[in-house]
Parts: C-alpha cells; sequence; structure tokens
C-alpha cells in the first residue's frame, strides 16, 4: 500500500483501501478498440436514443469519473464512456508525443468508429474539454454538441499561483503549485501531490468521499505516466502543442460551457473565454469548484440532459411523450412514499402510518417508490409500486457487498453508496416531476433529503423526513480519523437545516426524546439530543401492530403447531444478505441448546433475500424464507435470536418476548442508537458476536434467557420497563395529514 493509501485509510477509518463498489449502471456493451498500438477499453450503456460520449479526463482518473452521469444519462440515451491513454484500462505508452491533445481526439473518433456510432454529443470535463474541441473541429460532421465542463483547455488566461512555478524546473519550495512539478513527482512526492490536488479539485466544504475517491484513483497509474501525459499535454519532451484559439473558431455544433467560480484548479475565467471564442453558452456555477460533475452531480446531470435534447431533437423525437394537466379543483390528494429498503422493518410502520394517512384523507392516492424486499411486502399488501422504482439502484445489495462475517462499517457502506444515492435521487426527480404529488413522505430515503437540500429549487411539494435516529456516530476502533469524518457529516446536516429549513415541511423522530443518545454531534456542535428536539416532532415508536393478549398469544401458538410443553426460539436477521454469518452460529449452537431444554425448537427465517438451502440442517430446525406476518411468530415464542435491528427488537418488545440480539460490527447505529432505545426499554439482552461465535457459550446465553423468564405458552413473559406505544402510526399519520 502506498503512502497516500495509507492516508487515506486513516482518513476513511478503514484499516485497508476497499476496492470500487459495482457500477449502478452495468454497460450493454463492451469492448477494446487499439489505435496506434494503444487498447482503449470502450463501454457503451444504453441502446436508444441521441448518443452521449463522455470522454476521458487527466489520466490522473478513469472513466469511473463519470459514474454520477452514466445511471441517468443512459435511462433516455445511449451513452459511451472510454478509458484514455494513460489511465484505467487503457494502454500506457512512454514518451510525451503519445499524449497530445490530438491523439486523444483521434482515440475519441475511433472509439465513436468501432462502437458504430455516426454522431454524437460530446462532453469532455477538465483536459477532455480540450479533446472534445479537437473532436469538434477536425470530425465537425460527428459533434452533434459540445459539453465543456471545468475546462482546463490552453487558452490565454492567466494564472499566477500556478504559473510561478515551471512543470518541468526545479523549485526550492514544494509548498502549493510548487508541488505541480515533474521532478518532484519522480523523486517521490507524488503521494503528497495527489493529495493536494484532490483538495484544490473539490474547494466545496464536505467533500470527502470526493477527495478520497481522486486520491485512490490517481494510484490507478505510475507517476511516470502522469508525468508523460502533463508534458505531451503542455508541449513539452518533444510533443507539440496545437494552439486552442484557431481550432475553436472551426467549432460550428452548438456548445455550452460550465464553470464553477471558486474552481482553484482552472479559473472562471478559462470558461468564460472558450465560450465566448466557440459562440457557446455559459453557465457558471456560483461556489463551484472543479470536480462539478461529482460534487454537484444532480445539477451537472440536468444541464447535460436538457443540452441533449435541444441539440439532437431529431432522435429525442423518437420517443414521443403524452402528458395530461389536471386543473387543481378536479386533482385528487396524491402522496410519494419513500420507504428505506435496508430491513424490511421500514415497511411495516410506513404501511401503518399509511394507512393512518387515508383516514384522514379517504381521497388520497399513495405510490410507493421503494426496492425489493420492500416492494414484496407492499405487494402482499395490495399497495401501488410505481413503476420507476425497477430503475432504482439496490441499497440492500450494495450493503451486503460491504459486509463480511457479521461485520458491516454502517458508516463507510453509507458514504461509498454516493453513486446510488445520485442515480436513486435521479429517479425521484423524474417522477415528481411527472406526478404532482401534493406530499412525500421519506422514511430515512437518505438521497432525497440529501440532493434536495442541495438543490432545494427543485421542491415542488409537501416534504416530510422520517427517521428512528439522528447522528452519525464514530466506532471507537476509527480513532480520531473517523471521529472527524462523522463529525463532518453531522456539521453537513446541521448547516443545511440551518439555511434551507424550508426543504422538510415536517421532521418526523419515531420515538421519543428520550430514544436519543446523549451525545454530541462532534467538538464545537451541540448535543444530538438537544438539536434533535428543536428541530423534530416525536410520533412515539411505531410498531405497525397491536400486541397480541394472552388469549391471542396461545392462539397463534396452536397455530403454530406447538403444544403445552412445546418451547420455540425463533432466529431472524431481516431483510438483508447481512445476517448469513449470525444464521450459521445459531445454527452451531442448537445441539447444545436442545440438549439442555426439552422440547426446544428452532424456527430459522432467513428473510427474502437469504435461500435457506444455503444453510447447514439441524434437527429440531425449521426453516422459512420470507414471513409476511413474522410479528405474530416473534409475539407467540419463548425466545427470539436477532441482529441489533430497531424494528425487530421494538416488535419483541412490544410483545414482552424474551431475546438476544447481536449487534452487526461496526454498525454505529446498532451498537449506540439502537442499543441505547432498548437499554431505555429495558428489553432484550445484548450479545456480542464474539461471545455468538462460541456455541457453547450462545447455547448457555438462549438456556439462561429462557430459564430467567420462563418457557411455553401460559408462562411468565419477559416484558419490558417502559411499556411500548401502541398509538406511533396515529400520531405520525396526524402529523403528516396536515401536509395534505
Amino acid at each position: 500500500m502506498t503512502a497516500a493509501q495509507e492516508d487515506t485509510a486513516r482518513m476513511t477509518g478503514r484499516p485497508t483501501p476497499r476496492s470500487e463498489p459495482a457500477p449502478v449502471r452495468p454497460p450493454d456493451r463492451t469492448g477494446v478498440v487499439v489505435r496506434d498500438g494503444v487498447p482503449l477499453p470502450w463501454a457503451v450503456h444504453g441502446t436508444t436514443g441521441p448518443t452521449v460520449l463522455l470522454l476521458p479526463t487527466w489520466s490522473l482518473v478513469p472513466s469511473r469519473f463519470w459514474k454520477a452521469q452514466v445511471p441517468f444519462l443512459a435511462r433516455r440515451s445511449r451513452v459511451v464512456t472510454f478509458d484514455g491513454r494513460g489511465s484505467g484500462g487503457a494502454g500506457r505508452p512512454e514518451g510525451a508525443a503519445a499524449y497530445t491533445d490530438e491523439q486523444y481526439a483521434a482515440d475519441a473518433a475511433a472509439v465513436l468508429d468501432d462502437t458504430g456510432t455516426r454522431t454524437a454529443v460530446v462532453v469532455g470535463y477538465s483536459c477532455g474539454a480540450a479533446w472534445a474541441v479537437h473532436l469538434a473541429a477536425t470530425h465537425p460532421g460527428r459533434v452533434q454538441g459540445l459539453v465543456a465542463i471545468a475546462p482546463s483547455c490552453g487558452l490565454a488566461v492567466a494564472a499566477p499561483e500556478r504559473e510561478r512555478y515551471a512543470w518541468d524546473a526545479r523549485h526550492d519550495t514544494t509548498e502549493g503549485w510548487a508541488k505541480y512539478n515533474k521532478a518532484y513527482w519522480l523523486a517521490g512526492g507524488y503521494d503528497d501531490y495527489v493529495d493536494f490536488f484532490a483538495r484544490k479539485m473539490f474547494t466545496e466544504p464536505h467533500s470527502t468521499k470526493q477527495v478520497e475517491d481522486v486520491v485512490r484513483w490517481a494510484h490507478e497509474i505510475a507517476p511516470r505516466t502522469l508525468a508523460d501525459t502533463t508534458a505531451g499535454r503542455l508541449g513539452l519532451e518533444g510533443a507539440v502543442r496545437t494552439p486552442l484559439e484557431p481550432l475553436c473558431a472551426q467549432v460550428s455544433c452548438p456548445v455550452l460551457v460550465v464553470h464553477g467560480t471558486h474552481d482553484a484548479v482552472r479559473p472562471a475565467a478559462i470558461g468564460e473565454r472558450l465560450a465566448a471564442l466557440t459562440g457557446g453558452e455559459l453557465v457558471l456555477v456560483d461556489g463551484g469548484g472543479h470536480g462539478l460533475p461529482a460534487r454537484d452531480p444532480v445539477r451537472v446531470n440536468l444541464l447535460v440532459q436538457d443540452f441533449v435534447e435541444r441539440t439532437a431533437p431529431a432522435e429525442a423525437a423518437q420517443r414521443p411523450r403524452r402528458r395530461t394537466w389536471t386543473r387543481a379543483p378536479h386533482r385528487n390528494r396524491r402522496a410519494l412514499y419513500l420507504s428505506s429498503p435496508i430491513g424490511l422493518g421500514h415497511a411495516r410502520r410506513d404501511l401503518a402510518v399509511a394507512r393512518g394517512l387515508r383516514e384522514h384523507h379517504p381521497d388520497l392516492e399513495i405510490d410507493w417508490l421503494t426496492q425489493h424486499p420492500v416492494t414484496r411486502v407492499l405487494a402482499d399488501a395490495g399497495e401501488r409500486v410505481h413503476p420507476a422504482s425497477a430503475w432504482l439502484a439496490n441499497e440492500s445489495a450494495h450493503v451486503e457487498d460491504e459486509s463480511a462475517d457479521h461485520d458491516l462499517h454502517a458508516f463507510q457502506a453509507i458514504r461509498r453508496m454516493d453513486e446510488i444515492m445520485v442515480n436513486n435521487f435521479m429517479v425521484f426527480a423524474d417522477v415528481v416531476e411527472d406526478g404532482r404529488y401534493d406530499l412525500v413522505v421519506g422514511d430515512e430515503a437518505w438521497d432525497v433529503d440529501h440532493f434536495l437540500h442541495e438543490n432545494p429549487e427543485l421542491k415542488r411539494f409537501s416534504f416530510a423526513w422520517m427517521t428512528d435516529f439522528v447522528g452519525w456516530v464514530p466506532m471507537p476502533d476509527g480513532g480520531p480519523a473517523e471521529a472527524a469524518l462523522t463529525a463532518d457529516y453531522n456539521a453537513e446536516m446541521i448547516e443545511r437545516r440551518a439555511r434551507f429549513a424550508r426543504v422538510r415541511d415536517r421532521s418526523v423522530f419515531v420515538g421519543n426524546p428520550d430514544d436519543v443518545v446523549d451525545l454530541t454531534f462532534g467538538p464545537g456542535l451541540p448535543g444530538i439530543r438537544e438539536w434533535t428536539e428543536q428541530n423534530f416532532d416525536f410520533a412515539g415508536y411505531v410498531t405497525g401492530f397491536v400486541p397480541p393478549d394472552e388469549a391471542e398469544r396461545e392462539t397463534l401458538r396452536r397455530d403454530l403447531g406447538l403444544g403445552p410443553d412445546d418451547v420455540l426460539c425463533v432466529v431472524t436477521v431481516g431483510g438483508s444478505g447481512v445476517g448469513t454469518s449470525l444464521l450459521r452460529r445459531v445454527l452451531d449452537a442448537v445441539p447444545a441448546a436442545r440438549r439442555t431444554v426439552d422440547g426446544l425448537r428452532f424456527l430459522v427465517v432467513t428473510g427474502p433475500r437469504i435461500d435457506p438451502a444455503t444453510l447447514p440442517r439441524r434437527q429440531g430446525v425449521t426453516y422459512r424464507g420470507y414471513v409476511p406476518d413474522l410479528y405474530r411468530h416473534l409475539a407467540a415464542c419463548d425466545l427470539a435470536v436477532v441482529q441489533g435491528g430497531l424494528t425487530t427488537s421494538m416488535e419483541l418488545a412490544a410483545a414482552g418476548t424474551p431475546f438476544l440480539y447481536v449487534p452487526l460490527q461496526h454498525h454505529f447505529e446498532q451498537n449506540v442508537h439502537v442499543r441505547h432505545r432498548l437499554e431505555r426499554y429495558g428489553a432484550g439482552r445484548c450479545v456480542e458476536y464474539a461471545e455468538a461465535s462460541d456455541p457453547d457459550a450462545l447455547a448457555a446465553a438462549m438456556v439462561a434467557e429462557l430459564a430467567a423468564h420462563g418457557r411455553g405458552a401460559g408462562r411468565a413473559r419477559g416484558g419490558t420497563r417502559l411499556p411500548v406505544e401502541t398509538d406511533g402510526a396515529e400520531r405520525a399519520a396526524a402529523m403528516l395529514a396536515e401536509l395534505l
């Protein structure tokens, strides 16, 4: 691992660097074209509509830089990307002459040929803007339009801070832009330069994830390669640099230039000059830095898509749209409900709140925008799932990919979900543009809440935010670096809420003030409970069901085929595939537990994303996959073993069922927020995963919990120190109904 990777690992709280998450939108076709001996891997996303060619940028980053743009654009267009020479999976020829602007433009033309592309709207970012100009000037019939984002072009615009240090000279300092220096890179200063440059790319506060991406990508190439590409662009070491100004005059297609006013890599004056030379349209992003596609992806996506629709009308006309406008007095009330798919608990509570909303407004039409496995719960309930749900990127699959052996660093998993969040927000934006909803309810819809605060002008509806925890919390072994990161995320949330309070019309906490942890958001930031009380309304807990009484419980046990002397332990791990390791640990403990407790039977509920057939068979164990009325089983059993998720734990608490809960390692919500709430209610016993890894110890814990609370129907129930509310759904619905 390089020094910069080690620094990144410390910054992110991870002991080792993680691989890139899988693309949200896999390509429909891939290939490799070889030009002048250099292999250039390309990908085509989408099959219909106009073609958008996303050019490579400087070799410091591969084509994955466009990860926030590809999924959105590919829903309307045919998107072509390729790794440019010297980056990603492309070849790395030696010498500056292999990396001139003409070489990159010729590569782009070769990719168009190899992908069967006659014409395209060409999008260039940073150095890629110059290559787009070369392509449009030399192949005018193939470029329908040109978008230049944060252009880093060889135009006659002064940049005194950078120009005082020649790239190919030796300097007596390594401060500031003196790091942009060939000798420094090759003498061991590459890591330092990469860190410096990544931070210059993103001058906007709270850009830690974008900086982290660039640092990681930059170490996919060697310093020598970056030196060659730079010399080629600058016209040094035998390379010939073609002046760009005369080429700009030859560009005949429509041009859009987008530049941030706080760009610390190339000043906005370059973008202004390029727009003037090409007669193009100019959009200045006030306060924006150099990395606009990554830092302001929603705005960039919308600008590019609008430009494509304006410059490629013939292709767009192939997809006619039919619209109906209904006069306001004739409209029914309409709501869009966003239910988080990470755990099935949200689905049950959201259904209960939706039922309550309909009691207040019988004419209310509700569409659901969500993913599997929540869609299965909604289908069973007869609810209407919006067809655009099929476009959503799967959050549960991402969480499963991030987990290993009952270990899920939840904070980092959410940080690394950035591509998914952009994709899913763009789906949401399309849905609300066409849907004319009066109310949007987001139950932990982090993508929508985040990007609405980043783009408040897109809000055209009442928006209600629901959550059962507030505050990112560092895990102890993350050290100061993770503490700094979580504090930065918390500070961003606090700042957004203070500046754009109007984005949320109602913030509903699913619980009570004392359920909020009594910690701080970070150094110099307010207390989490104090701030939450000031910024949220409290609905009490929402179970989505009324706990059964003893007579109903006896009926449930008979329905499950349980006799008076039978003892049932239900084992369940929620709606994702993260719990496989725990299920196996419990199954290892089954023989010892059954030897100690007469009549002990186990029901293992794997959930919709774990195949029961993949688990080992054990005598006395029944396996079930998805159980729609799991709360009934939890109310009827004598003991449960679960993860540390809030919903299942609180369902058990409401039913008075004894249970053991095993929080996922490094899962800050389960280890801090949920554990605090369960301890307040006096519900359940926490078992650390290390203890659960020992079959005898886990069996002993199960036996002890059964002995402490009795066993079988009619015996003593576990009970809780505090009763769990039964009217939370009604209270939450009343709060939301006011917005309709």
